[in-house]
């Protein structure tokens, strides 16, 4: 029995700030993801739903507001929340209930309407919370642990501001060929240098906006594909949805403790390296059989880690990897086709889903200018607060 399931279509509401509810954003990109499968929302035997807490109550329901925006049916529901891992969990949901014989056919839908500025902490008082305690007792926002990140990989690696700044150039350049990305411009290394110090040593352009967006992609088993007159779909290889090991002795913000290694030795491998093998070993293939990649680039520092994380090349070696060219269009492993995060912002409950719409299209040979030639084999890499992995390999 094969573990893989079909990609019959995808779909995205743009990212921006338009001003309106996250269910909108969600529905429009479930009926694109629908129509590029050619089927009505009354074939899918069930939806799962990528929570937002950031959009109000109907946010904790996501799966059932969905299906109210799309019409009452009867269908199956799920709603699944892993902050910035959401998306790939629900994907993992959504494949083990159509390798269960649940249903033949899931949709899958992820939105969010995103507060102005920086995020900040849900409201009320959560003393066991990590999330709570490195706001309110470290004053350690978003934009502050990315700093310490970039302050890491320069002290440790030898990074520079340069680098930093070329990733953005990078990502903006491929983020304007998308038309579905919130920032369609070019960017020069100037220009990131110029702009406002926002956690030294990040630049604004250095750190991802907050958006509103949605993303939806329709699952199905290969044999409901091949009924649809499908196949040879793009197909879910793996879905790695990892958690941490004992000890955790790296210091990985936003946590803000580590384990001690007295009596245990640490595990040998981070927690993020683990999500990309755990990816790598279900689907029988390694970083040498990519294409793509499509990780969170939450700050031009971040990208340079998943790099390394993800295998694409030694520890301390992704900005060497970067100047290259490596992980640009025509190079050996692009990364960020669609722009990343540098040119959509967060939409935190769509953004792993958006990821697998941009490898879907790319192993389709379907993006347009920002095509990656005769692309095979793509993952996706995120990371959810406090020990949610989130990593997706598709192939055609």
């Amino acid at each position: 029995m094969t573990a893989d399931v079909a990609v019959l279509g995808v779909g995205m509401h743009p990212w921006g700030k338009w001003g309106r509810g996250f269910s909108e954003y969600g529905a429009m990109a479930a009926r694109a993801a629908l129509a590029d499968a050619g089927l009505q929302w009354r074939d899918i035997g069930s939806i799962v739903g990528a929570d937002t807490v950031r959009g109000g109550y109907p946010g904790y329901v996501a799966g059932a507001t969905f299906a109210k925006a799309l019409g009452w049916q009867g269908a199956r529901v799920t709603s699944v929340y892993a902050a910035c891992a959401s998306g790939a969990q629900a994907v993992a949901t959504a494949r083990a209930q159509i390798l269960a014989g649940l249903t033949d056919v899931v949709l899958v839908v992820g939105a969010d309407a995103a507060p102005k500025g920086f995020f900040r902490p849900a409201g009320g008082d959560r003393h066991d919370d990590p999330d709570w305690l490195r706001f309110r007792l470290l004053g350690a926002t978003n934009p502050a642990y990315f700093g310490l990140y970039a302050r890491r990989r320069m002290a440790v690696h030898g990074d520079t501001l340069e680098d930093f700044a070329l990733v953005k150039v990078k990502n903006a350049a491929m983020g304007a060929l998308n038309p579905h990305a919130r920032y369609r411009k070019r960017v020069t290394a100037e220009e990131v240098a110029a702009s406002a110090v926002v956690a030294d040593p990040l630049r604004l352009l250095d750190i991802c906006a907050t958006s509103d967006g949605g993303a939806a992609l329709v699952l199905s088993s290969l044999e409901f594909a091949r009924r649809r007159g499908v196949p040879r779909p793009v197909r879910i290889r793996a879905v790695s949805t990892v958690t941490p090991r004992y000890p955790s002795t790296v210091l990985d913000l936003p946590d803000i403790a580590t384990d001690s290694a007295a009596a245990v030795d640490p595990p040998g491998e981070t927690f993020r390296a683990s999500i990309a093998r755990a990816a790598y070993e279900e689907a029988g293939i390694g970083p040498e059989d990519l294409s793509l990649a499509e990780v969170y680039d939450l700050s031009t520092a971040l990208e340079l880690q998943w790099y390394e994380d993800l295998g694409l090349c030694g520890e301390g070696e992704g900005a060497k990897l970067l100047r290259e060219g490596a992980t640009s269009l025509g190079g050996r492993i692009p990364v960020n086709a669609s722009g990343g995060l540098a040119s959509f912002g967060e939409a935190v409950p769509a953004q792993a889903l958006a990821q697998v719409c941009e490898l879907t299209w790319q192993l389709r040979q379907a993006a347009g200018e920002r095509q990656v030639s005769g692309a095979r084999a793509g993952i996706t890499a995120n990371q959810g607060l406090f020990g949610h992995g989130s990593s997706v390999i598709a192939v055609r």
